[in-house]
Order: C-alpha cells, then structure tokens, then sequence
C-alpha cells in the first residue's frame, strides 16, 4: 500500500469515526439533559471533543511534519475538555444529589458503548501512523472502558437509588481522560519525522 493510498483510508476512516462520534454526542447530551446524569453528560462531552480530535485529524494528514506534531499538542488539549466537563457536572451534582433513571442510563451506556467500539475497532487499522491517529485511536479506547463503566453504574443504581455511582463514574471518567491527554503530549514530543504519513517534500 502506498503513502497516498493509505492517507485515503486513514481519511474515510477518520471520518466515518467523526460522524458516528457526532451521533453520540448528540443523543448523550440530550438523554443526560433528561434524566441528570453526570457520567452521561462526560461522556457526551466525550463524544463532542472525540468529534473535534477526529475533524482535527482529517484537517491534520495533509500537513507538514513539524504541523502535525503541534497539532497533536491541540489534541492533547482537546481531552482534557470532558475531563473539565465531569469535574464541573459532578461539583453540580454533589450540591444537588438526585440519582439518574438507572435503565435509561444503562440503556444508553449499551449504545454509546456500541459506537465507541466500532471506532477503536476502526482506527486500530491505523492508529500506529503518527500521534495524531495514536491519539485518536486512545480516546475512542477510553470511551469503551467509560461505557463499560456507566453501564456498571446503572446498574447499581437500579438496586442502590443514589447519585454517588454516578458521580464516582464521572470523576474517574475525567482521571482517565487526564491520563490520555498526558499520553498523547507526550507522544508528540517523542515523535520521529519517519513514523508519519509522508516526508515534508
């Protein structure tokens, strides 16, 4: 396969990614506007800044070595936003304690943790060409390990009505996305010119 024809697949599957990533935010947002869940409204903005990364991504393989490098610097930061998100909602949440409808928060855990697999499932096909994908391909993995999460806490919360699963979900939902943008930094800064898509000729 060539640098070219695997620029064209890292694109259609990047954007296939930023489309389904759109999708979960959507529907995360508004569910967790429902019912009050604070790890429902990390993860949509989870899926929000997973959207940004992905559409960073797309915009990112045509450039120079020395652009992509500082634009994974951006990705980095971009995850830090629903790490930020959690703190906030969950601050919010602990002021005014109500526990989230359990089914409706496991039932869009299962589907949020459909799309995000299908992701990582994807972008592992290229996830080892360059921070920027790297990058990508370690949010769409987190969000599998938060689903599995929220989904646990609906549970509980089905037999424990509470906030705190909730809340506990949504704080360790925002330590593990501070770790990947830790992650991510510091890829970019280790990165070699010969591990990207193609020279700066």
């Amino acid at each position: 396969m060539t640098l070219v024809e695997l620029t064209r697949n890292a694109r259609t599957i990047v954007a296939v990614v930023a489309a389904l990533n759109l999708l979960g935010a959507l529907v995360e947002g508004v569910i967790a506007g429902i019912i009050g869940s604070v790890s429902l409204w990390a993860d949509a903005a989870d899926f929000l800044e997973d959207f940004l990364i992905n559409a960073l991504v797309l915009l990112a393989l045509g450039w120079s070595v020395g652009s992509r490098r500082k634009a994974s610097y951006g990705l980095a930061a971009l995850i830090l936003i629903p790490a930020t998100a959690a703190l906030v909602t969950a601050i919010m949440k602990i002021l005014h304690p109500s526990a989230p409808e359990p089914f409706t928060l496991s039932a869009t855990a299962i589907f949020a943790l459909v799309v995000n697999l299908v992701s990582a499932l994807l972008l592992m096909r290229v996830r080892g060409k360059g921070a920027l994908l790297h990058g990508a391909w370690l949010a769409a993995r987190n969000d599998v390990l938060g689903n599995i999460l929220i989904l646990a806490a609906g549970i509980v919360t089905i037999f424990w009505v509470t906030a705190w699963p909730d809340v506990i979900v949504g704080l360790i939902l925002a330590a593990i996305n501070l770790g990947a943008a830790k992650e991510v930094f510091e890829q970019a800064r280790a990165e070699e010119p010969e591990l990207e898509f193609e020279d700066d000729d």
